[in-house]
């Protein structure tokens, strides 16, 4: 047994982790018609008895509008059991259990959130790409109603912690980044005023979650582009969460509309995301990135703990227990992150290559993770269920040969 402080208990508000390894909030899409299923169930058990302290669910909306994919969770009082079964089989292992809530504002279409997209302004989306509506202020009481109803229910579902995503330019992040908030009104203009809502959605969340559940936000330190939030800023909404009273604060960066890669580093697998999208769907987004992927979603080079220097500067800033998020494969760099003063480690690459990560690496059997960084699971997760490339059968040449190229670099 190797000892390590990666393996010593931390505490996110009222609640107790065995160690600081946390699988961080990647979105599996299993939760196939928006409901738990076997698959959503089969991996996070697997994360559980693999040793984390403790294990988050992803990118589960607070209501219908905040859809993104079918395969997304949508909170709602029908799903409690499927997710009750989770969390039972989750702690049965040791491990905590968290979900991830959110809202994914204008990233979507109609067809998937049954509504014409949302988001802090009216606009035109060229994700979708379809026009967006800015939502009205009535709309926004709602809104701060839902997250606060989502936490009940995770709390009726058995979770130990939230984690709300105010990052990667969903609904929050929409709102705080000029980029996408171009309201005239008080949610608009100042950084005050840009703040507003997940002021008054984190307020909401600490009132629902009482004196027993965790709560912890995700926010970026930058928006990854001239024109979004930039740093400075940044620090402001971390100041900002600490006087909120939140347990801890995940930092991370980019904007998967505008700036995908500045969060997942490394290069899209351009022809493995092109691989698996319906062409009855998106024929013309398949043609796209076979002509220009490259100029669409460009390559941020990967470095273990890329976000680490940026995070330094958050640490220094705030009291709050940070959560360190950013390509962490080894225990070498992990045991960095918490001589630097970060309460937990974040995840997910490697958890997808390995559910027995975290007992491998504290026994160890492996000092480092055998990913390779060939982000066959992100180009593959906007369609089918995350998963890595050595988990899957007969691959077609082309992709293997983006694999053996993307893995070469490493």
């Amino acid at each position: 047994m190797v000892e390590s402080p990666i393996f010593t208990p931390v505490r996110i508000g009222p609640v107790e982790l065995r160690n600081r390894v946390i699988r961080s909030a990647a979105f599996e899409n299993m939760a196939y018609g928006n409901s738990p299923s076997e698959d959503l169930y089969d991996y996070h058990t697997a994360v559980a008895r693999g040793g984390v302290g403790m294990t988050t669910l992803a990118y589960a909306s607070v209501n219908r509008s905040g859809l993104s994919f079918d395969g997304q969770l949508w909170m709602r009082e029908e799903i409690v059991p499927g997710l009750r079964r989770i969390t039972d089989a989750v702690h049965s292992y040791g491990a905590k259990c968290s979900i991830q809530l959110g809202h994914c504002g204008n990233m979507t279409h109609r067809a998937t959130c049954g509504c014409t997209p949302v988001g802090a302004s009216s606009g035109f989306n060229i994700y979708s790409p379809t026009f967006v509506r800015g939502l009205r202020r009535e709309e926004l009481d709602t809104l701060v109603d839902d997250f606060g109803r989502a936490v009940g229910l995770s709390r009726e579902a058995g979770f130990d912690c939230v984690e709300i995503h105010a990052g990667h330019g969903y609904l929050i992040s929409q709102f705080l980044s000029p980029y996408t908030n171009h309201r005239h009104d008080e949610y608009g203009g100042s950084l005050e005023n840009r703040m507003r809502l997940m002021r008054r959605v984190i307020r909401r969340v600490m009132e629902a979650a009482g004196d027993d559940m965790g709560v912890i936000v995700k926010m970026n330190m930058h928006d990854g582009f001239r024109g979004g939030m930039q740093e400075e800023e940044c620090l402001e909404v971390a100041r900002e969460l600490e006087r909120l009273g939140v347990h801890a604060i995940v930092l991370s960066a980019g904007f998967v509309s505008r700036a995908p890669m500045e969060v997942m580093r490394g290069a899209m697998p351009i022809k493995t995301l092109a691989h698996y999208m319906d062409p009855r769907k998106f024929w013309w987004l398949k043609a796209m990135l076979r002509i220009a992927g490259r100029i669409l979603i460009p390559t941020v080079p990967y470095s273990e703990g890329y976000f680490l220097e940026d995070a330094r500067k958050f640490r220094a800033a705030v009291k709050t227990p940070l959560i360190y998020v950013g390509g962490l494969v080894s225990r070498e760099k992990m045991e960095e992150v918490l001589a630097a003063g970060f309460e937990g480690l974040q995840v997910a690459r490697a958890l997808v290559h390995d559910t027995d990560f975290v007992n491998k690496l504290r026994s160890g059997e492996v000092s480092c993770s055998g990913c390779r960084h060939s982000n066959y699971c992100i180009g593959r997760m906007y369609t089918l269920e995350m998963k890595c490339n050595k988990c899957v059968g007969d691959l077609p040449a082309s992709l293997r040969k983006e694999i053996k190229k993307a893995e070469a670099r490493w």
